[in-house]
């Protein structure tokens, strides 16, 4: 797959230790304290896991976050807009040091990862809030969410994935970045357009995404969001049977479809980075960003909380 696009960082990550490991660690868990992931911390961890936050490794710690927060870079210097943190109550990390061990689970039990634990901190959200979505206004999805719903307390540490979670629809449509890079090379495809969608496909979706691929002599992933998305948007479930229908009208062995597990932030101008850099981890060379990309809508003032191509020039000015 050399001729395919290097992924952010330069490397791929995979998060799964292998079953030996993963017997091992499961043992050793049943004298350890226990954390039942949200849905946007599964999320988060699927695609840490999965390579599609490559280079990341785990949920960031504190040097990380900061100059992320700050910047748009992790500590070494890499380009990242958006924080992925892991939150937990005061409770959960009050017995928490590091050295202390973890384990993670979905809501039924199952346990994803296994978390080392090596830093805990308490982070100022307010500020948070103001550097990343540039506003501390909680009608912004993202900073209701920062404001009301995250936990007080961050940690972080080594990770080791146990599985990723588990998903009961559309399995065959949910490919991991690696599985989609085999399918790149085994298709001869070098260059691919992603589309990112939160939205039911149209035709002028259709048309757009199709004079997209030719234009720059490329194959084209319809890569829809079906994590967490904006409130009020329509189920995943509806908008795959839709995908999957305007799927054939594409010419025959130009298009592709999967499902992106993301939790979204609605950041505009740093969360299209994020998509950015999730669709390079995917294999693609060029990401379709349209009007208000990843926008959240009006303030309480009345006013959009971004401009409607402040994506576009964000994107255009970290391009390579």
């Amino acid at each position: 797959m050399t001729h395919l696009i290097e992924p952010h960082g330069g490397v791929l990550v995979d998060g799964i230790v292998d079953d030996e490991r993963a017997a091992e660690l499961k043992k050793q868990s049943s004298d350890w304290p226990s954390w039942d992931l949200t849905e946007r911390q599964i999320c988060d961890l699927e695609l840490i896991q999965s390579g599609g936050f490559s280079p990341l490794r785990g949920f960031m710690g504190k040097a990380d976050y900061e100059r992320v927060r700050a910047e748009m870079r992790l500590a070494d210097g890499t380009l990242w807009p958006i924080p992925i943190a892991l939150d937990l109550t005061e409770e959960a990390a009050g017995g928490l040091e590091p050295g202390t061990a973890v384990a993670l689970r979905d809501p039924e039990g199952v346990m994803l990862a296994a978390l080392h634990v090596s830093e805990v901190w308490r982070p100022d959200l307010e500020l948070e809030a103001r550097e990343v979505f540039g506003t501390t206004d909680d009608t912004h999805p993202g900073v209701s969410y920062l404001m009301n719903r995250t936990n007080p307390m961050y940690v972080a540490g080594e990770l080791e994935g146990i599985q990723l979670p588990s998903h009961y629809d559309y399995r065959e449509l949910r490919l991991t970045p690696k599985e989609v890079r085999e399918r790149f090379a085994r298709a001869g495809w070098r260059k691919v357009v992603a589309f990112q969608t939160r939205n039911p496909m149209h035709r002028a979706h259709f048309e757009l995404t199709l004079r997209a691929a030719r234009d720059v002599e490329a194959s084209l992933l319809v890569h829809p969001v079906v994590g967490m998305t904006k409130p009020g948007d329509v189920d995943h479930y509806t908008r795959v049977r839709c995908y999957r229908a305007i799927m054939p009208s594409y010419p025959h062995g130009t298009a592709m479809l999967s499902l992106l597990p993301l939790a979204m932030r609605m950041g505009g101008p740093r969360e299209v980075l994020l998509h950015a850099i999730i669709r390079k981890n995917h294999g693609c060379t060029h990401l379709i960003v349209g009007r208000d990309h990843a926008g959240p809508g009006k303030g309480r003032d009345g006013e959009p909380f971004y401009g409607p191509y402040d994506a576009q020039e964000s994107l255009r000015t970290h391009e390579a």
